[in-house]
């Protein structure tokens, strides 16, 4: 596709961003044989890495220009990738919509440079004569595929790229290898740090009580992915989790993505809730990572986290709201445990992805169902109201109550108790899947 269009004369269009990272250093090696590399740097394909480089955020950041008019203006902007992730927001912090499309269209929309284009019938561009050029004028031919693939694509070519992939480069085998057989916690490291999961466990889990005087954190619509719970792609400096980083002296170059600092629950409990996309219905005219303060006097609006972080130190535990297929996407454990650390003890949803229920109650975090054909408006909640749940003691009878009774405000309704599994009881019951585990194997 490269190839037929530089031939034409056609390359992207200034204002497009384009990049290429394959998924195997292989792809570079029968690019190159079957001479379609310098037609790929052409069009401005140039290679920027390899793995989930695009797809997770490190792509790099927008040309200043395009950057500085889309913020400014509040553009929906686009990407076109032939990954597998179209979160939203998930290419690049700046970047509202992405579409999924194969790597021949990637191309092609790269040289119409819009979304408005109707790629079957609208011209891409014009050749060196002026004449506009159709995508059908340079779509390979199956024979033209078929050509390359049996010229350029050998055995050899991964026995060569894998055979030492395990042993790493220099750089990978001059790392400082500690010994003993505990992990050592290194205290400066911003990547890995030691987790709160088991401070203050004790042998016998505490008995499970109801949750009183709880405040929301959000109100959420429909289809709240894993991604808006906790996004895994690039980290912005004016974030909570960006000045973390910040204040521990890593430079912004150096910020990678939220996936690639999973190790460092500081960072993630930051960058919980704090997708760019999220509209938090307590704080409206928002969008991204706010919430409503009400441990102050009128309800400030701030970021999810110094929020939860006050509702903390006042004793006060957190509950959210949601719509229909809460959890959806990828089954992402951080989208949970970002939810426990954060102090959330309830979610209220009107259904869930299963993996991310399930998650939920693995991290402590109790799954509830409104009530058939009942929703958040249908109810009249605002999220600021004040929640009682009660009945959840019921689980220390060895049992799963079916409902539990939720008081908010001036409203009540009993809500169906998504705990579906003897197992997932004794998850709850133990405060969460990691604890049961430790307990189960100290026991032994």
């Amino acid at each position: 596709m490269a190839k037929k269009a530089v031939e034409k004369g056609l390359t992207r269009k200034p204002w497009v961003k384009t990049t290429l990272a394959p998924g195997s250093k292989v792809v570079t090696d029968y690019f190159d044989k079957a001479g379609l590399t310098p037609y790929l740097d052409k069009v401005g394909f140039n290679l920027v890495g390899y793995g989930c480089t695009t797809c997770i955020g490190n792509s790099g950041p927008l040309p200043d220009e395009v950057s500085k008019a889309v913020n400014e203006a509040d553009l929906a902007v686009t990407s076109v990738l032939s990954g597998n992730r179209n979160f939203e927001g998930r290419i690049n912090p700046d970047v509202k919509m992405n579409y999924l499309a194969s790597p021949p269209l990637v191309v092609a929309y790269a040289i119409a440079g819009s979304m408005k284009v109707n790629i079957t019938t609208d011209a891409l561009g014009t050749d060196q004569e002026g004449k506009p050029v159709f995508l059908k004028d340079i779509w390979p031919t199956e024979a033209e595929v078929n050509d390359v693939v049996a010229n350029a694509i050998g055995e050899d070519m991964f026995n060569k790229s894998y055979q030492d992939v395990f042993a790493g480069d220099a750089q990978w085998q001059a790392l400082p290898v500690p010994t003993g057989n505990t992990f050592e916690w290194d205290p400066e490291s911003t990547y890995v740090r030691k987790p709160p999961y088991f401070e203050g466990l004790t042998m016998d889990p505490a008995p499970v009580e109801d949750i009183a005087g709880a405040r929301v954190l959000a109100k959420l619509g429909d289809s709240v992915t894993t991604d808006h719970i906790s996004p895994a792609g690039a980290i912005k400096a004016d974030t909570p989790a960006g000045k973390y980083l910040t204040e521990h002296g890593v430079e912004r170059r150096d910020f990678n993505s939220y996936g690639s600092r999973r190790g460092n629950h500081e960072v993630m409990i930051r960058g919980t809730f704090a997708n760019i996309r999220l509209r938090n219905q307590i704080a409206p005219g928002t969008e991204g990572g706010f919430t409503r303060d009400f441990t102050q006097d009128g309800g400030p609006v701030s970021f999810i986290y110094d929020v939860s972080q006050n509702y903390q130190a006042a004793g006060t535990p957190l509950v959210i709201l949601a719509g229909k297929e809460y959890g959806s996407g990828s089954s992402r454990d951080w989208a949970a445990k970002g939810t426990a650390l954060l102090g959330v003890k309830a979610v209220i949803a009107e259904s869930y992805e299963r993996i991310h229920r399930s998650n939920l109650i693995g991290m402590g975090v109790l799954p509830l169902q409104f009530p058939e054909g009942a929703s958040a408006l249908s109810l009249g909640l605002t999220g600021e109201e004040t929640y009682h749940i009660t009945g959840v003691t019921a689980l220390n009878e060895g049992g799963i109550p079916e409902t539990v009774k939720v008081k908010a405000g001036e409203v009540e309704f009993d809500a169906k108790v998504r705990i579906d599994t003897p197992g997932e009881a004794d998850y709850y019951r133990n405060g969460g899947i990691m604890q049961y585990v430790l307990r189960s194997l100290i026991r032994k």
